[in-house]
């Protein structure tokens, strides 16, 4: 019996342990709640969700990456690419500054499909060049995202884009009014619509296909995966690819909810990206991770800005709190892994 009851508090601390970030984000949330009465309002909630479609998305790319036990420092650039280039293709025909005045209206979709494109190409040149070049996953894409911000440079002449199509930024802005009770409503923005898509794309890719499969098949054990007849290097460059496609769609819908970007946009966020997943259990190691562990992850990460901005703290220190924030996510993943092993 003694023995019993000593294992199950084993069991306990090493839960509390390994989950002590989420819990005490949890508590620091709730706190905040308590003492400022605005925080939990159907106004915040939908702030909340505003904030977190893009970076949940991002988040999305990033997780595949991490669990073929790889990463991606480019993913924030090439969103931030990804927002410039579309600002500049959807500004109003009659702005004053308009970057090609030459250029009509173009459609959106065509737009979107097209930066998808560009962002696409970038994510299979980083899988390419991880899996023939044997660049390691960290070297490669901090080489890229230093590439796709110099071209980003280039394109815009380090100048801000603003101007932008009523049309496209109605994307960000608009959203389905809720009644609520006692006479209020609650407005859930287009951009959950579209994250929740990615999110169920996302999870049948993982749980229901091959590639899904194989995905956590390489980050276990490549040479394991390769020995079992799996094209690693096939299935590394997809991954890398279509996580460059959601960084265009994250990217897009980052221009139409700013109102206008810059080379500046999407800066720092694959580092958000990483955080939010290792605090939704993707671990850094490889193998492991759920879709729905990093909408918790991403969502926790966000709750604890908005706190932080209720309760009045300078935005420069919560740049050191995130910063803290990523370290001790990744040392509890670092813990948890040499604990499996």
């Amino acid at each position: 019996m003694l023995d019993v009851k000593r294992l199950n508090g084993k069991a306990i601390s090493t839960i509390l342990i390994n989950n002590a970030l989420l819990i005490l984000l949890v508590v620091i949330s709730l706190a905040v709640g308590i003492l400022r009465e605005n925080f939990f309002s159907w106004q915040n909630l939908s702030n909340l969700i505003n904030n977190m479609a893009p970076r949940f998305i991002i988040a999305l790319g990033v997780s595949g990456c991490l669990i073929a036990k790889g990463t991606d420092l480019s993913a924030g650039r090439s969103a931030g690419l990804a927002a410039c280039l579309s600002a500049t293709f959807l500004q109003r025909t009659d702005f004053a500054s308009k970057v090609y005045p030459e250029l009509g209206d173009i459609n959106i979709l065509l737009v979107l499909l097209g930066v998808m494109l560009v962002t696409t190409i970038f994510g299979a040149i980083n899988g390419t060049v991880v899996s023939f070049l044997r660049v390691p996953p960290f070297i490669a894409t901090l080489g890229m995202q230093t590439i796709v911000y110099g071209i980003c440079l280039v394109f815009t002449g380090a100048q801000p884009i603003g101007g932008l199509r009523p049309d496209y930024m109605n994307i960000a802005i608009r959203g389905i009014d809720i009644p609520m009770p006692g006479g209020q409503s609650f407005n859930l923005p287009y951009l959950g619509f579209i994250a929740m898509a990615c999110g169920l794309i996302m999870w049948f890719i993982y749980n229901k296909t091959v590639h899904g499969k194989y995905m956590y098949a390489i980050g276990g054990n490549e040479a394991a995966a390769e020995g079992n007849g799996i094209n690693t290097r096939k299935t590394k460059i997809i991954i890398f690819a279509t996580a460059g496609a959601l960084y265009g769609l994250a990217g897009f819908l980052l221009g139409a909810k700013a109102g206008g970007t810059s080379v500046n946009v999407g800066m720092g966020w694959e580092l958000e990206a990483i955080a939010g997943c290792t605090i939704g259990g993707v671990s850094t190691n490889g193998g492991i991770g759920r879709v729905s562990g990093i909408l918790i992850g991403v969502l926790v990460f966000e709750l604890l800005k908005i706190a932080m901005q209720f309760m009045g703290v300078e935005p420069s220190y919560t740049f050191i709190v995130q910063g803290l924030v990523i370290i001790l996510a990744v040392a509890l993943d670092m813990r948890k892994h040499v604990a499996r092993k």
